[in-house]
């Protein structure tokens, strides 16, 4: 957007931060997201993705909240994907299948780092969770997780590589992927962070590289070396 001419993917979540409050009940979360998706338009967004549910939640809640969800998103004019997170529904790669055959119309948007952390391992094209979710993908979030941690120091420096190579070969496979009932073109924004994301160095809280040179480079590695 403006100089840089960039098309908005707006980030919504419920539950008040990007951890939900465990107080919040499901009917707060919907009423929530209803709330926002209904201010979306307004601000012109080529998608909308969105952090909703609670990792806190039996599947019996869960079932419920997500038909409700569904609903809700039925109406959108604008593309709606749901992000694996860490502390949201879809935070584990073990328990995403009951969502997937249950909700043949739920979009996701991958943030692989998270499913990095939670499962201990990283995510490769042969895992089945992995498989299952790639014709759902219409979002991805490039950062690159590690199996102890949500984000690498830096995705280019040489001791990370074995985790870039992973996550890479698994945003192909989503490109490569996509089933006919894809929203929107296929997409994908580098995410390494400073909140919370970021290594910093001990004692000077000094970030580890530079943010803007790290999603610079990785924005330019994916135009001309990964998807297109």
């Amino acid at each position: 957007m403006g100089q840089a001419r960039q098309q908005l993917v707006l980030e919504v979540f419920t539950g008040g931060d990007y951890v939900p409050d465990l107080n919040w009940t499901p009917d707060q979360h919907l009423y929530d997201l209803a709330e926002q998706l209904k201010r979306a338009p307004s601000l012109k967004p080529l998608r909308v993705t969105v952090l909703t549910g609670s990792d806190s939640w039996p599947w019996r809640v869960q079932e419920h909240f997500w038909s409700e969800v569904m609903a809700l998103i039925a109406d959108c004019p604008i593309p709606v994907s749901f992000e694996t997170h860490r502390s949201r529904s879809f935070y584990s790669p073990w328990g995403i299948t009951p969502f997937l055959e249950t909700f043949p119309d739920l979009r996701l948007t991958a943030d692989l780092s998270h499913w990095c952390v939670v499962s201990e391992r990283l995510m490769s094209p042969d895992l089945a969770p992995i498989q299952a979710i790639a014709p759902r993908v219409d979002h991805v979030h490039a950062r690159v997780g590690h199996a102890q941690g949500p984000s690498v120091g830096h995705p280019f420096a040489p001791e990370w590589q074995q985790a870039l190579d992973a996550h890479a070969a698994c945003w192909r496979l989503f490109r490569q992927t996509r089933s006919s009932l894809s929203q929107g073109p296929f997409t994908i924004t580098p995410e390494f962070g400073p909140d919370g994301y970021l290594p910093q160095l001990p004692f000077t809280a000094q970030p580890v590289a530079d943010l803007l040179e790290i999603n610079t480079r990785m924005a330019h590695w994916l135009r001309q070396d990964l998807l297109w």
